[in-house]
């Protein structure tokens, strides 16, 4: 029997572990805690263990990836991704590892990284091309706003990804502004959020009761 091997799939997982190699080479002069965590002001809230820092999340991470790509190539509508966005929802797992578990580990060694700018501006960009590409994405059960009533009509599904498109674009924009300009406003980090998330689903179900 031939076996077919997933070529992104490894090659995406070999790169969720490439963090490992510089865990080894710096592994002595990582602290025993090594913060994993930090609020919207960029305080440390939450730490693991050496180990799991330096060896665990690249793998934790690996395995993720694996779940990503057995969800989006196992979808029965997998045919109506948008490819751009099935592209980039295959890469962003091993992007994010490859580049903030090595900002992890060099912040827990005491560099200097303002992790209060370089993550946020980091989802801001991702939230952006999201939003680019959402009205583009057809109707699925793995990417995209998927609600009872999404699911229900094609017409529900588009107009609603149509206006998500919009929203997340300028929600990423202005979370990347709002970053640059040092504005750490809980109230408004949390309208961003709730305009993301919960706009598009309130429009949706207004659609639904409309009978779309």
């Amino acid at each position: 029997m031939k076996i077919k091997f997933d070529k992104m799939l490894i090659l995406t997982t070999v790169i969720c572990i490439l963090p490992v190699i510089m865990s080894l080479i710096v592994f002595d002069r990582l602290p025993d805690q090594i913060p994993v965590h930090w609020n919207f002001k960029g305080e440390v809230d939450n730490y693991a263990s050496k180990a799991f820092g330096a060896f665990g999340l690249p793998f934790l991470m690996a395995f993720i990836n694996f779940i990503v790509h057995m969800s989006l190539n196992n979808d029965p509508k997998k045919a109506n991704y948008s490819v751009v966005l099935k592209q980039f929802s295959l890469w962003l797992i091993p992007v994010m590892t490859l580049f903030l578990v090595p900002v992890t580990l060099l912040i827990s060694m005491g560099y200097d990284i303002k992790i209060n700018i370089v993550v946020p501006v980091f989802v801001g960009i991702i939230i952006i091309i999201c939003g680019n590409y959402l009205p583009k994405c057809k109707q699925n059960y793995t990417m995209g706003i998927k609600l009872p009533w999404t699911l229900n009509s094609e017409e529900n599904w588009n107009k609603t990804h149509h206006l998500a498109g919009f929203i997340w674009t300028i929600g990423g924009i202005l979370l990347v502004l709002t970053t640059f300009l040092n504005v750490n406003s809980l109230p408004l980090l949390l309208t961003i959020v709730f305009s993301l998330v919960f706009v598009p689903a309130i429009y949706s179900y207004m659609l639904y009761k409309k009978g779309i």
